[in-house]
Order: C-alpha cells, then sequence, then structure tokens
C-alpha cells in the first residue's frame, strides 16, 4: 500500500494539464493550496485557477478511486491519506488549508 500511495502521490505531483497555467505555476503564485481532504482549492477565484483545480481534482477522485478499489479502502480514506502527504511536502512559500480551514503560508 505504502509504495502504491508513494506513486499515485508522484503522479499527482508532476500531473500537468494542457492549460496555460501549471499546477506548479498556481501553487508558487499562490493561486491554489493543498487540504487535508487530499484536493487542491482555490486561493485565487479566477476563472483560469477554478479550471485547473477542477481539472486537477478530478483526476485526483479517479486516482483515489483506483487505488481504493485496488487496496479494498474507501476513496474517501485514500484522499485523506494524500491530502495528509500533499500538505506535509508543500514546499515553503505555498499554501495550504489547516484543520481550521484557514489558509496558511508554509
Amino acid at each position: 500500500m505504502a509504495h502504491k500511495s508513494a506513486l499515485l502521490l508522484a503522479l499527482l505531483l508532476i500531473a500537468t494539464p494542457s492549460f496555460a497555467l501549471t499546477l506548479d505555476e498556481a501553487r508558487q503564485q499562490g493561486r491554489v493550496g493543498e487540504t487535508l481532504s487530499g484536493y487542491l482549492a482555490p486561493v485565487s477565484q479566477d476563472s483560469e485557477t477554478l479550471a485547473l483545480v477542477k481539472h486537477i481534482n478530478a483526476a485526483r477522485a479517479e486516482s483515489y478511486q483506483q487505488l481504493a478499489d485496488r487496496n479494498h479502502l474507501s476513496a474517501d480514506d485514500v484522499a485523506k491519506m494524500a491530502g495528509e502527504k500533499l500538505v506535509a511536502r508543500a514546499r515553503p512559500g505555498e499554501y495550504v488549508r489547516g484543520l481550521n480551514g484557514q489558509w496558511l503560508r508554509k
């Protein structure tokens, strides 16, 4: 399970959709942040950011479900495990949403 989770997270971290804005750029610009739910959330509410978040989260949901099915877990459990890792791995200057629902800059 740990190996599969690491592979999934690596794929999620390097996935870049064919948008003008990439996930790394959005993170660096403070337009998006990671949450403990395992899903990306918009910090900025512009259409480009919202489209990116929707695309990334759809891909994550699909990946979480596939991993959950293979490991006899719920997709929510997989998402929460991924969320904890994504928040912990956020780079300095990037946003994460804390337990209190507030954005924090690492």
